[in-house]
């Protein structure tokens, strides 16, 4: 058995700079905005993120699936981070009639005021830590290459 080792296109020294800056970035990244969060208001990046896509529907709710998609979590991670924001008064939960096993998430009052209270330092951070150091150009590819690349990650979820 080969390890098809002869027909791989190697990194350039250009490429892989890049990709060794991306690989960088992927995991110190969320590990920075984590702290900043767990530090202020003793939330996970992903909590913060969940009880976000929450906030921003009109009722406040989405279908766990689409809460998975709109987190890029799986099921599983998703669960038992709404386990922890039930347990905290932030989420509720509650099954759907009809086939299937359909879950729908709700942010509670409690939630919606700690997602507000959590919001401005949030974004102090992402502003110190990506925005205000790019260029509008900058960031214009930076969104150009999240947008072509994750398709390729997720083909089911495109970046909206």
């Amino acid at each position: 058995m080969t390890s098809g080792a002869d027909d791989v296109r190697w990194l350039s020294a250009d490429e892989r700079a890049a990709w060794q800056a991306l690989t960088a970035l992927a995991i110190k990244l969320p590990a920075a905005l984590d702290a900043q969060l767990q530090d202020d208001e003793g939330l996970s990046f992903f909590e913060y993120m969940i009880m976000a896509m929450l906030s921003e529907q009109e009722d406040r709710t989405l279908q766990m699936s689409e809460l998975a998609a709109a987190t890029s979590a799986s099921l599983s991670r998703l669960s038992h981070a709404a386990k922890r924001l039930e347990s905290q008064g932030f989420l509720r939960r509650e099954r759907l009639p009809g086939p299937g096993r359909r879950t729908r998430a709700e942010l509670t009052d409690a939630g919606h005021d700690k997602i507000v209270a959590a919001a401005p330092g949030h974004v102090r951070r992402v502003r110190e830590l990506v925005i205000d150091g790019a260029s509008r150009a900058q960031l214009r590819a930076l969104r150009e290459v999240a947008e072509d690349v994750m398709p390729r990650i997720d083909p089911t979820r495109a970046c909206d």
